[in-house]
């Protein structure tokens, strides 16, 4: 081809230029400033599995008894007795209560189902509305569903900076910025113009189970979807399995028979009724017959798959009606790993709450009295506090005598010179805050000094002698009304 046009070109003493078809492709320098640092995570799931998997837990949730329990059991035991978020302002106060309390915000009902779902999805979001007259903050939601990605701070891949939602029927992708509760120069300059792109919202992203360089939370349950299902498919098996094992057939044994006559016989035979009349003679044999099917294995196996599930969530068997070799004492030691997993994600939890309130407070003095971030964050007054109520009732036999033990031992080390009372007083108090009772060691020494001295003072007083009129009245009184006894 090429040779034909240089022959074409050298006789007719044109030059042809080559025609090359148009080709491309789009180069998104948005996007391309969202480039990790560090190189992207391969250990985030994919999106397809990521939202497969949440599909998954609220299916399981719904459908699987386990499952449900596995959710609702660290609810019940987080948020029975209620939470109260609480500041040292009165003002600031106020403001958290009117937030808590807003029509659309309803966290006193909302709130299970937040932390319903975080245990579900691994994930919330929650984009905040700000009223610019005077500051009050509602929350909406966005389904972790609808989010596609999730970019990260391209200088710090622990830290995300912004929230981008799949694209809806008219192909727009929504672009929330990720609140954090600080001045936007915590960031580099080069973040902070990246986070100018999201303009669509501020958002609050909070997450679960996920390593520092994954970008998306997952599921409570991820690791127990496979054989929760397994788990359900096969008591269904045992379901089939019990129908069976209640089926019989009647063996009818015709003695002496040919084959002729056990063919003519078995049309003629029909099933007894219950509670029917059966007569024959010796020639013909009846009886039931029912499958052995056996149901010890099952149920080991059952047991074992079960506690295969429960135990990788931190919960011992007797919580699922499974008692198994358990008694009160071994009980109460098997929970105490569970209450420690569940003090972990009240933790968390708390710090949510103390992340919304604190945004809350920022925006009211931002608004009423322009202050800025960092002024609002130094200010001790302002920083909220979750409050949480005792999660179990505690057993205080065991302190308590151990308590005074302690006190015991304690006194006699130190009237032997081997222990101060200061080290005494904090031996004590370890044993107390089991009791539920905090004690600083030094200001309660203190305290107890002072009352010492207080007592010691008190017993040197020497006791006064009564008052001689006093004495004297009275016997003048008595005097008085003997006479006028006498005289009448």
């Amino acid at each position: 081809m090429w040779g034909f046009e240089w022959i074409r070109s050298r006789l007719t003493g044109t030059t042809t230029v080559p025609m090359r078809e148009a080709a491309g492709s789009t180069v998104d320098l948005e996007e391309e400033g969202f480039r990790r640092l560090t190189g992207d995570s391969k250990r985030d799931l994919s999106p397809l599995t990521q939202k497969r998997m949440q599909d998954l837990a609220v299916y399981l949730w719904q459908t699987n008894l386990i499952a449900r329990r596995l959710i609702e059991l660290p609810i019940a035991y987080l948020l029975a007795e209620g939470v109260a978020v609480t500041v040292d302002d009165e003002d600031a106060q106020s403001w958290i209560d009117a937030f808590w309390r807003d029509p659309i915000n309803r966290m006193d009902i909302k709130l299970e189902k937040k932390v319903r779902e975080l245990a579900l999805y691994g994930e919330q979001f929650y984009p905040a509305f700000v009223n610019e007259v005077n500051g009050h903050v509602r929350l909406g939601y966005l389904d972790p569903g609808m989010v596609e990605t999730i970019v990260l701070d391209p200088d710090n891949v622990e830290q995300p900076i912004g929230v981008v939602t799949r694209k809806d029927s008219k192909g727009i992708a929504r672009r929330f910025k990720v609140i954090i509760n600080g001045p936007e120069d915590v960031f580099t300059e080069r973040t902070q113009e990246i986070r100018k792109s999201f303009t669509d919202g501020d958002c609050f992203y909070f997450q679960i189970n996920a390593l520092s360089n994954q970008a998306r939370g997952t599921s409570d349950m991820l690791g127990q979807m496979d054989w929760l299902d397994a788990y359900d498919s096969a008591l269904f098996g045992e379901l089939d399995r019990w129908q069976f094992m209640r089926a019989f057939v009647y063996d009818v044994t015709l003695k002496n028979a040919t084959p002729e006559e056990v063919k003519q016989r078995a049309k003629e035979i029909k099933v007894p009724s219950p509670g029917s009349v059966r007569v024959h003679n010796e020639a013909e044999d009846w009886k039931t017959v029912a499958p052995d099917l056996g149901s010890y294995e099952s149920a080991n196996s059952a047991r074992l798959f079960r506690n295969h599930i429960i135990g990788g969530a931190t919960i011992p068997e007797h919580w699922f009606g499974g008692g198994g070799d358990v008694n009160r004492a071994t009980a109460s030691e098997m929970g105490e790993p569970t209450f420690k997993v569940f003090s972990m994600r009240q933790a968390t939890i708390g710090y949510i709450l103390e992340e919304i309130c604190t945004y809350v407070i920022r925006q009211r003095l931002r608004i009423l009295f322009g202050a800025t971030p960092e002024q609002s964050n130094h200010a001790e007054d302002y920083r909220p506090r979750a409050e949480w109520p005792e999660m179990t009732i505690r057993d205080t036999t065991a302190y308590a005598s151990a308590l005074q033990q302690v006190i015991i031992g304690c006194g006699v080390a130190i009237d032997r010179g081997l222990l101060s009372e200061e080290t005494a007083v904090s031996i004590i108090a370890q044993v107390a805050e089991r009791l539920g009772l905090e004690i600083d060691p030094k200001d309660e020494l203190e305290r107890a000094q002072k009352d010492a001295a207080r007592r010691r003072e008190y017993e040197d007083v020497p006791d006064f002698p009564d008052d001689p009129a006093d004495s004297g009245s009275s016997e003048g009184g008595e005097t008085g009304q003997g006479g006028e006894s006498g005289t009448a």
